[in-house]
């Protein structure tokens, strides 16, 4: 007979196709029927924190939930950072986690349910008689949400016998969230006529946007309009022309695109929450610009939104749009009367790409890198200093492929285990991750994961500067000891050859030409490919000085 486990693994299996985890004793059981008895995939990694990161980034990257699985006790511990995370990041995704027995905790036991709840993910505990009642409740809590859940199996509950697994019910999840009453109408009647009117609009777009579908109504409006466009970091892409495009705002930002943004009368923004970040700290709009959020929330959240529809982006930006044909509106013209595309460039540092200490410059090696990569990528980044250059010189097709796992919780060593995630959710695609030596020292573990889920098609960029880049820019700069901000130069070359990738270590742009090469190679032929780049740590990403600048260090 089916036992408790695998009344959660068939039914967990009808709406997720991988699961990423660790086995352990608390598990065991659900891990051997989803092996024998779904279509659902497994794929081990070598840190519990990992399972919840390459949960994460497949959602990311493809829209779909995926399940991460741990022992209980110092496995479900070791997951927690990943699973604030994505509860910071409204990201959906189960967590099933083996328990406490129902007779209550063992010496060794630790309140799971408490600390889950503590970084923000509600816990479903599955019984003898509702497994699979109880899995599509957290199934469709998760995606009703947008949050990660934990889904507990009792430890002397998970092998006991069950009877015949019940056809559950489909989750019961709602549609997009229509703008609702008269004071939203009026709003977005209000909001049309501002932008019929308007002689320098702009919209601004983030991942909320994309993920509501609102691409290609993005576009028709901002076609409507004459609107020049930008998004958030998460963003990147969800506007189909990329000609009125001005790229990241905030401090990823290129500085005369930030001078455009300033110059709008009126600025419209769909699915973006306008963090600190992306608002430059108050100033990315000039005080005389007119700021509409929209957005599911249930408020405007930056002090200087002057109007707000809640609402789904794509069904309020079709309303607009139908707004503004019945007002026969004309485009402004303003987008076209700029140069965006000079005013997206930025500094690809000196033409060696050799920096005054001797080591490379990132930029001159992220703008090498930007013509290399392939164009099909996917980019995994990590938290660290060095997250400015991909978001600034590696353009990305559409919001899915640039996942930013850990700058919502502000963490540092998620970015190899991102790689699995991303790897499964897109598996035709090159999957390229950027990361500091610091991060990538943290998650030194999932490397092997890396190179074994991406092989033949993925690519790690190691910014290897010897030191927490972000504390030495910032703490370093305020006469702090620098000694616990350096680390000893590691070798990510050799590393990574260890676990059976093709290393080089980077010390001139001559040594990225190997990345053309493997490129051009069959994937059979290739080896998942680590750039070990020895930059300088003297070259400060814009956007930290933007944050050194706050703090009244520059």
């Amino acid at each position: 007979m089916p036992t408790v486990s695998a009344h959660v693994a068939r039914t967990v299996a009808q709406h997720v196709d991988h699961v990423f985890g660790v086995m352990g004793n608390g598990n065991a059981w659900f891990l051997d029927a989803l092996e024998r008895s779904t279509t659902a995939r497994f794929t081990a990694v070598r840190h519990e924190a990992g399972g919840v990161v390459a949960a994460d980034a497949h959602f990311r990257a493809s829209g779909r939930i995926a399940a991460a699985t741990a022992t209980y006790g110092a496995g479900f511990t070791n997951a927690l950072t990943a699973l604030a995370e994505a509860a910071q990041a409204r990201v959906p995704l189960v967590l099933l986690a083996g328990d406490e027995p129902t007779s209550g905790p063992r010496p060794w036991g630790v309140d799971q349910i408490a600390l889950a709840a503590a970084v923000g993910a509600r816990t479903y505990t599955v019984g003898h008689a509702d497994a699979a009642a109880t899995s599509i409740i957290a199934i469709e809590h998760s995606l009703t949400y947008r949050v990660p859940v934990v889904l507990a199996i009792p430890y002397d509950v998970a092998a006991m016998e069950a009877g015949p697994i019940p056809d559950a019910p489909q989750p019961n999840l709602p549609g997009p969230l229509a703008p609702a009453g008269p004071f939203d109408a009026a709003a977005i009647t209000d909001l049309a006529k501002h932008l019929a009117d308007a002689e320098r609009p702009l919209l601004l777009a983030g991942r909320g946007a994309w993920l509501a579908g609102a691409g290609k109504a993005l576009g028709e409006l901002a076609a409507a309009t004459g609107a020049l466009t930008v998004t958030t970091a998460l963003g990147r892409g969800v506007f189909p022309d990329g000609r009125y495009d001005l790229g990241v705002a905030g401090g990823f930002g290129a500085q005369e695109a930030m001078e455009l943004v300033r110059q709008a009368d009126v600025a419209v923004v769909l699915g973006a929450s306008l963090n600190q970040f992306t608002m430059r700290f108050g100033e990315l709009f000039a005080p005389g610009t007119r700021v509409v959020q929209v957005d599911t929330a249930p408020a405007a959240t930056h002090r200087h939104v002057g109007g707000f529809v809640r609402g789904d982006a794509a069904l309020v930006t079709r309303t607009l749009l139908a707004e503004l044909h019945g007002l026969n509106a004309k485009p402004s013209g303003w987008r076209e009367s700029v140069d965006v595309a000079a005013s997206r460039a930025y500094e690809t540092g000196p033409a060696d790409g050799i920096a005054p200490d001797g080591r490379l410059d990132p930029r001159s090696v992220a703008h090498r890198l930007a013509e290399l990569l392939p164009a099909e990528r996917v980019v995994v980044s990590d938290g660290g200093h060095f997250i400015g250059w991909a978001n600034m010189y590696w353009p990305v097709a559409s919001p899915d492929r640039m996942m930013m796992v850990g700058t919502a919780y502000q963490s540092i060593g998620l970015g190899l285990p991102s790689v699995a995630g991303a790897a499964a959710a897109r598996p035709d695609d090159v999957v390229v991750l950027t990361t500091g030596d610091g991060g990538a020292l943290m998650a030194l573990a999932d490397l092997e994961t890396a190179v074994r889920t991406a092989a033949g098609r993925g690519i790690a960029v190691v910014w290897n500067d010897a030191a927490y880049g972000a504390e030495m820019h910032l703490y370093g700069l305020q006469g702090l000891t620098e000694g616990p901000m350096r680390i000893p130069e590691a070798d990510f070359a050799a590393l990574a050859a260890a676990f059976g990738a093709e290393g080089i270590v980077v010390r001139s742009l001559a040594d990225l030409d190997r990345l053309a090469q493997w490129a051009d190679e069959p994937v059979a032929d290739r080896r998942f490919l680590m750039l070990d780049c020895r930059i300088s740590g003297a070259v400060v990403a814009p956007y930290q000085e933007e944050i050194q600048r706050v703090n009244g260090i520059r």
